[in-house]
């Protein structure tokens, strides 16, 4: 039986799970430079630790209005498509083992246009806690347009 752990948090009245192997970090939100025409699910970009990541609202990618930054939201920082990314979250909640048993495939029926991301089900108790493959949380020209605009805040930084 196969144990794999999951970072749950919290995006609107979801909980979501992205597999803990492939989340470099999660830190508190902070200094968030705004870009002016980024794509709608793009908040800015930050500096962690040297690094410039661009930072993707999970709320806009779900369809949910923003709400106000407190001291619960997150940046689970991941890579999706070959880009280092922050992705923003309401609130991260805990570290869960899953085994076999737990989960099961998302279900096609409920599947929506640009939901390929869920790929599992976990039901944890009366939980069911949705499991997302990050690589498939952007699109390939999302992926194309973050890698451009990091590159082109880092050439300023340079300058």
């Amino acid at each position: 039986m196969a144990l794999t752990q999951q970072v749950v948090f919290g995006v609107g009245d979801g909980e979501y799970g992205i597999d803990v192997s492939k989340v470099s970090a999660i830190e508190a939100l902070t200094n968030v430079v705004t870009i002016p025409n980024a794509a709608s699910h793009i908040l800015g970009i930050m500096n962690l630790r040297g690094e410039v990541l661009p930072v993707y609202s999970l709320r806009r990618k779900f369809g949910l209005e923003e709400k106000p930054v407190d001291v619960e939201t997150k940046i689970i920082v991941t890579k999706s498509r070959g880009v280092s990314i922050a992705f923003k979250v309401d609130g991260v909640k805990e570290i869960l083992d899953c085994n076999d048993d737990m989960l099961q495939d998302f279900p096609d029926l409920a599947r929506g246009d640009g939901s390929e991301y869920l790929e599992k089900v976990a039901t944890v108790k009366s939980r069911l806690i949705l499991l997302i493959n990050e690589d498939k949380l952007i699109e390939e020209d999302e992926a194309k347009a973050l890698t451009k605009l990091v590159e082109q805040q880092k050439s300023k930084e340079e300058k």
